[in-house]
């Protein structure tokens, strides 16, 4: 079969699959996938599916096997490379559900390596459920075309997180006490941190731990006290342009 070329596309939909990909491999379909790509999506036989494992790139299949339980694709051809985004964490405190989602999802979208739940002296949230945090971050990378699936890691206290800290990795610490000052990221690459805190705010210790680390760097979000989740992607929005692959 002569591999099609990227302008000769078709699909619609965009399937990340925990199968390493090659061309002409046979790829299952599991049963949420069959009731999606079957039956919410209405794919018949031949027609054609975007897919990407995270570790090879993104492939173009089409549909060979069809079922209310299962299916298969069939790999065709590469069309993109894998993109890894640039090696930066996004630390934040669990706040409520809806909005704790959406952290994740944006994170995935705006080019985070790596999702870390921490637990502050004011996080509200006592317990996540990372499978389904996990699941919209998959859910991010399939819309917005990204190759790349963040880890979303357990929750872990903060203070155990930072006495653990590689120093070779700088922290974009963003404290609320700064509001309205104007110092900007310092002109250092490589590997970054993003560090927002809870609806409460960091604590006194926190914060005196977080002043005296080397690695880290308080910054204002701007001349308003921002939510977490606004504060996430401002963050993010704000190392990207500085330091990262929107630069």
């Amino acid at each position: 079969m002569v591999p099609l070329m990227e302008n000769q596309v078709t699909a619609k939909v965009r399937l990340f699959v925990e199968h390493a990909l090659a061309e002409g491999q046979s790829v299952p379909v599991s049963r949420a996938q069959a009731h999606y790509l079957f039956g919410v999506m209405r794919l018949g036989a031949g027609a054609q599916v975007l897919l990407f494992d995270g570790q090879s790139g993104e492939w173009l299949a089409e549909v060979a096997e069809t079922g209310k339980r299962g299916g298969v694709l069939s790999v065709l051809s590469r069309t993109r490379p894998l993109q890894m985004p640039p090696d930066l964490w996004l630390m934040f405190a669990p706040i409520k559900k809806a909005r704790t989602d959406f952290i994740v999802e944006k994170a995935a979208e705006m080019g985070a390596r790596r999702i870390l739940p921490v637990q502050t002296a004011f996080t509200n949230a006592g317990r996540i459920q990372r499978d389904r945090l996990q699941a919209h971050a998959v859910e991010a990378a399939e819309q917005c075309g990204g190759t790349y699936v963040p880890e979303v890691a357990e929750m872990v206290r903060l203070d155990q997180l930072l006495g653990a800290w590689e120093p070779a990795r700088r922290i974009l610490f963003c404290d609320e006490a700064r509001v309205g000052d104007s110092t900007g990221l310092p002109d250092k690459r490589g590997p970054w941190a993003i560090l927002i805190g809870p609806e409460g705010g960091f604590s006194a210790p926190e914060r005196s731990r977080l002043q005296g680390m080397d690695a880290a760097y308080p910054v204002s979000l701007g001349p308003r006290i921002l939510r977490a989740d606004t504060a996430a992607v401002a963050a993010m929005a704000l190392w990207q342009r500085a330091l990262g692959d929107w630069a």
